[in-house]
């Protein structure tokens, strides 16, 4: 805003003193007037908007103070700064006008270069502070933006990474797409239970899902003769395929300690790479841990897993009808998974055999 084009609203009931303070502003800046403070809430809403306010108090019907106390409470007017212009010359009615937010207090009768001085430099003040306002509306834009691409290349980095175990094990189709959709179907079932609540919140949610695609990514380390056997793997071929867990959580780690900051992603999906083969009752592995001891987002990994695993063909077996995965997985309830994890698998069964068929192996990866 150039100050010199700026516009003045004068709200004044007298006819004279409009005149007056018009002729002294009228050959620098655009003057509109008001002669009442209805009048000038009214003008206030009109094009050209004023920059600047000059505002007698003693006004009959609404006084100056109401006015302003008007202007304020409406978000389009409540950033135009406005001047006091009073007959009552005391320091008490300059502090209250100053005091209820008023950014200058003229006494009447107005000296010109006073009045002029005092306008052009309150006009300089209302275009820094614009400035300003535009500046950080514009750097808060371009923050949101960067972040937004952050968070584009970490879900690009997590599907690529999640992609590598899976070229690598041809068998899983879209195995990535539906444990994702089990787990949010999971974790939404159980947020506002009372031992997840804590832990499933929106961020949280978020997180695991994102994070869910790397569950198996240890098994870029698992040799191909073990890996692609058509067959049941030997007692120590099964061994070295178990490693793929605690491979998968070092690797993550490694990522981590390459990162300038702790990244929250990173820490759930290490979690859910080392700890969904561990079982409820601590038969499962690498760690043989139990109970809640196992981390929430490793215990909905793990029944997403299973459950897609039965459902899913391999070369060594068809794939299982939904209603024979369900009662393999309520047989596992307090053995093989918690079984509050369990009970909202059973509460979203329609939702997973939905996904199961929207991400079905026909699709394309």
């Amino acid at each position: 805003m150039d100050a010199s084009l700026a516009t003045i609203l004068i709200v004044d009931d007298s006819p004279e003193n409009l005149t007056v303070l018009s002729e002294l502003l009228q050959t620098d800046y655009r003057v509109r007037a008001a002669t009442s403070g209805e009048k000038a809430l009214r003008v206030v809403k009109t094009a050209p908007k004023p920059d600047l306010i000059l505002l007698d108090v003693m006004m009959p019907d609404m006084d100056g103070y109401q006015v302003f106390s008007r202007l304020r409470a409406d978000v389009a007017t409540r950033d135009i700064p406005v001047i006091f212009v009073t007959a009552m010359d005391s320091t008490e009615a300059e502090i209250r006008g100053l005091d209820v937010g008023a950014v200058d207090y003229i006494a009447k009768p107005v000296v010109p270069p006073i009045l002029r001085a005092r306008v052009h430099t309150q006009l300089e003040l209302k275009q820094a502070r614009d400035w300003l306002r535009d500046q950080n509306t514009y750097l808060e834009s371009e923050l949101q933006r960067r972040m937004s691409e952050n968070l584009v290349v970490q879900d690009v980095s997590i599907h690529a990474l999640a992609h590598l175990a899976e070229i690598r094990d041809p068998e899983t189709g879209n195995h990535l797409r539906r444990t994702q959709g089990y787990v949010h179907a999971l974790a939404e079932q159980l947020r506002e239970h009372p031992r997840f609540v804590e832990f499933l919140t929106p961020r949280n949610i978020d997180l695991l899902v994102k994070s869910a695609p790397l569950h198996d990514i240890g098994k870029v380390g698992i040799p191909d003769y073990i890996l692609l056997k058509p067959g049941k793997l030997t007692p120590n071929e099964w061994e070295i395929m178990k490693t793929h867990a605690k491979l998968g959580s070092d690797a993550i780690e490694y990522a981590e300690r390459d990162a300038e900051r702790p990244l929250e992603f990173l820490v759930m999906a290490k979690d859910i790479a080392h700890y969904h083969h561990e079982r409820w009752d601590g038969s499962g592995y690498p760690d043989g841990l139990a109970g809640d001891a196992i981390p929430i987002a490793a215990r909905l990994m793990a029944l997403a897993d299973v459950f897609d695993a039965l459902i899913s063909p391999r070369v060594y077996k068809p794939p299982m009808p939904f209603q024979d995965a369900y009662d393999i997985i309520f047989a596992g309830r307090g053995a093989h998974f918690d079984p509050d994890v369990t009970d909202a698998f059973i509460a979203r069964f329609e939702e997973f055999q939905r996904i199961a068929v929207r991400y079905g192996e026909s699709e394309g990866a």
